[in-house]
């Protein structure tokens, strides 16, 4: 396993805690990190009992903590019964934060309008007493395929207030994806718009749901709700179309959140694997919103004063836990982001920033490298051009950051005087699992650290033993959390399959190779299956090569990733047609039309970056595709391994020419 997997433990900078943060942190100095840890570890039952009964108000107080009868299909909680809208919502009516302004919304072209916790309330109710009136109900399915704004959380939160259980799907993904999702989770019920807006252009989405529906086994949806965002032009069917503003008109301004187990479905959301079917990775209701709150107040060390912004797609899970969820629960003033970083020019999120005084910062390495590279190259839009001394805490998400940009910045967008809080954790985890914490952790440029109270990680080999410092192996978690994944959404065998291997001693496979340094501290290595990591997005080999496969002129297609200065990883194609092989404008041409097909059936962030043809794939005997070659080739590196069991060892170097 650890092949490929090379020591970067060569990091010798380490910056301490600010003096300034470690005071009033949520979680103070690491002697107290030490006592929480060590109180999970003693008796974890008590310490997850403290913290639910100290965090979530319950309409019926739980006995139990974990349910482990039925493992690795754990219960939390699963006597008790709440609501997570009321948590996030309900619990500010009588407090300050009623008033408090909950969401600024910033528009793609700058327009910014904002609500407050109790507008937000009756924004919500009013919308869940309209579903309610069309007969949508607890245990019921939502598709819900909006833009950024306010009214993407208006609709998870109305779903979460009824037990209306959502899937969401990012906006860029195609008609086919959305249709796969619907399918799969037998949604009732399409929340979308008419058009989303990005760099100034409007990109229709009630076009795309009209197309899934068209490609047959949706018919249990029996609403397709609208937003009115453009008013662009849309093909309009009285018998399932609404807009969302008669939806909610006229409707009272209370609604009484439905108490619910412990254990109900929250949402679906679907994520690649290494098959081509995404999983639909399943969260429950308390034990995901006591995580997303826990990892507000002690990652982010939020304060009633903080201006927060994570700058993910609610598609996304970032999106849920820190935007929908636990930022709300929190009572936090927050930015939510219809845009892109570079439009109308690539200082966009710094001036953001400086014009609503954020606090506290998560965004994605990728948006970081390649915002680095076009502030050096653009000096007008340096980040250092703008007032940024509002930022107290700088983080980013969704896959490892590398040193130079870690420090990139920690220089130019902390000033030195920010902690960057570099988290792992996965859709699967509902939450942060490994992470500094900003009034304890020495920070390591490349280094997620150490794991939060509670999160027993760690990296083992094969066997499941653990494997001594700065030795390569699986990133596993050894004991539950209220915030995993339960199960994927109809499939509990490739669930148990999937996470929890026999060999691993009932450990969760978090599917990422690690190492662990002589100060504890981990360092994630990439993806030790076949699932790619796009600026911070995971699609499965198998999707793209599906696709490929799909298309009329491909016979045979083979996907790797390889590293990516901007991406982190790009999509890289081997491609076998149906016909002789193309060289010169034609094989620039063809790629550009698969390109183009890829984003198609699958959605723009899946198009190959590179796709190389040949007269076939490189194979042994047996017929099995040398991907670990292609890796290689990918790579533009010398090939050392053994290539005699190849059967046609001389197609390596035709799949060494890109298009």
């Amino acid at each position: 396993m650890s092949e490929g997997i090379e020591s970067i433990l060569t990091e010798t900078r380490v910056f301490p805690p600010f003096p300034n943060l470690v005071p009033d942190a949520a979680i103070s100095g690491m002697d107290a990190y030490h006592v929480l840890c060590q109180e999970a570890e003693r008796s974890p039952d008590d310490f997850w009992a403290r913290m639910a009964r100290e965090n979530l108000n319950w309409t019926t107080p739980f006995a139990q903590v974990l349910d482990e009868s039925k493992a690795p299909f754990y219960r939390w909680f699963a006597d008790g019964e709440m609501n997570v809208s009321a948590n996030c919502l309900d619990k500010h009516l009588n407090t300050p934060t009623a008033d408090k302004t909950a969401i600024i919304f910033e528009s793609d072209d700058g327009q910014v309008s904002t609500i407050t916790y109790k507008q937000l309330y009756q924004r919500v109710c009013q919308f869940a007493n309209g579903l309610k009136s069309l007969g949508h109900k607890a245990g019921d399915r939502a598709i819900i395929y909006l833009p950024m704004s306010i009214e993407a959380v208006v609709a998870m939160q109305a779903c979460a207030r009824l037990g209306i259980i959502h899937s969401v799907v990012f906006g860029g993904f195609s008609s086919k994806s959305l249709h796969e999702r619907a399918v799969d989770v037998g949604a009732t019920l399409v929340i979308t718009a008419d058009e989303q807006v990005r760099s100034g252009k409007s990109i229709p989405l009630k076009s795309a749901v009209d197309e899934a529906l068209a490609m047959g086994g949706c018919e249990a949806v029996r609403h397709v709700i609208v937003y009115n965002r453009t008013g662009g032009p849309v093909e309009w069917n009285e018998r399932l179309d609404l807009w969302m503003h008669d939806v909610s008109a006229n409707q009272p301004e209370e609604c009484a959140p439905v108490p619910l187990n412990a254990e109900h479905p929250l949402f679906i959301l679907y994520t690649s694997g290494s098959t081509g079917k995404p999983k639909g990775v399943q969260h429950a209701t308390a034990g995901f919103l006591l995580w997303a709150l826990l990892t507000v107040k002690w990652t982010f060390d939020s304060k009633d004063t903080d201006v927060f912004w994570c700058t993910a797609d609610v598609g996304w899970v970032t999106g849920h836990t820190y935007i929908a969820y636990g930022p709300l629960a929190a009572g936090l003033t927050q930015v939510v982001f219809e845009g892109v970083p570079t439009y109308p020019n690539v200082g966009r999120f710094w001036e953001m920033i400086q014009r609503h005084k954020v606090t506290v910062f998560y965004t994605a390495p990728t948006a970081i490298r390649s915002l680095s590279k076009a502030a050096d190259s653009s000096l007008e839009f340096h980040p250092r051009e703008y007032d940024l001394s509002s930022l107290r805490i700088i983080g980013s998400v969704g896959e490892p950051i590398n040193p130079d940009a870690w420090m990139w910045y920690y220089t130019n967008v902390g000033r030195e005087r920010c902690p960057v809080l570099d988290t792992w954790w996965q859709t699967e985890t509902g939450g942060h699992m490994i992470t500094p914490l900003p009034g304890v952790t020495p920070l390591k440029p490349g280094s997620c650290t150490l794991p939060l109270p509670g999160i027993t990680a760690a990296v083992v080999d094969e066997a499941g033993d653990v494997v001594g410092p700065g030795k390569g192996g699986f990133l596993v978690i050894q004991r539950p959390w209220p915030a995993m994944i339960r199960t994927i959404w109809g499939d509990p065998d490739r669930f148990v399959k999937s996470y929890f291997p026999p060999e691993l001693k009932g450990a969760y496979l978090a599917g990422d190779g690690a190492q662990r340094d002589a100060d504890g501290y981990f360092w994630i290595m990439g993806r030790i299956d076949d699932v790619l990591n796009v600026s911070g997005h995971r699609l499965g080999t198998m999707e793209v090569e599906s696709a490929l496969v799909a298309h009329a002129l491909v016979a045979e297609a083979a996907v790797v990733g390889r590293p990516d200065a901007t991406t982190g990883e790009a999509v890289v194609a081997f491609v076998v047609l149906k016909r002789s092989l193309p060289e010169g404008e034609e094989a620039v041409m063809i790629a550009r039309q698969l390109r183009d097909w890829v984003a198609k059936e699958i959605g723009p962030i899946a198009k190959p970056k590179e796709i190389r043809f040949g007269e076939n794939l490189p194979k042994t005997r047996s017929g099995k595709i040398m991907r670990r070659l292609l890796r290689v080739v990918a790579k533009g590196e010398a090939i050392t391994q053994d290539v005699s069991t190849l059967e046609n060892p001389a197609i390596l170097d035709q799949m060494s020419q890109s298009h």
